[in-house]
């Protein structure tokens, strides 16, 4: 693969926040954004605006709530960590088009983009699997 081949992939592989927030802006009804993280819920309890909240370790069986006919945008902790990636493959084998949010939610702060608090009582491992 050459370097033009490996950035158009990248490209199609991936959104940035600033370009999310503006097509989301344009069409409202075109994307599904989950956030996929692991790990203790103390530590998801914030999330980006309007998001579902679909860990990776609970995706296999949680597949029915994820719509076919949306654009999904799959975000987890930061650049280092390929849980966004992990489950982007798993979607493009079930058919749907996936794209990565790109420095996951660390990102999104760090622009001080919209966030909202997330609480559940759930039983997700705290191992991150990241």
């Amino acid at each position: 693969m050459n370097a033009l081949d490996y950035f158009n992939a990248r490209l199609q592989g991936t959104i940035s926040p600033m370009d999310y927030l503006r097509s989301k802006q344009m069409d409202p009804e075109k994307y599904f954004l989950i956030d996929v993280r692991n790990g203790p819920i103390h530590l998801r309890s914030l999330t980006i605006k309007d998001t579902n909240v679909i860990p990776e370790q609970e995706l296999q069986n949680r597949l029915n709530e994820i719509p076919k006919g949306k654009e999904i945008i799959v975000y987890c902790w930061d650049v280092w960590c390929n849980t966004a990636a992990k489950v982007a493959k798993v979607l493009l084998e079930q058919g749907y088009n996936v794209k990565e949010l790109t420095g996951g939610i660390a990102s999104w702060q760090e622009m001080n983009f919209p966030v909202s608090k997330f609480t559940q009582d759930d039983n997700i491992s705290d191992n991150c699997g990241c």
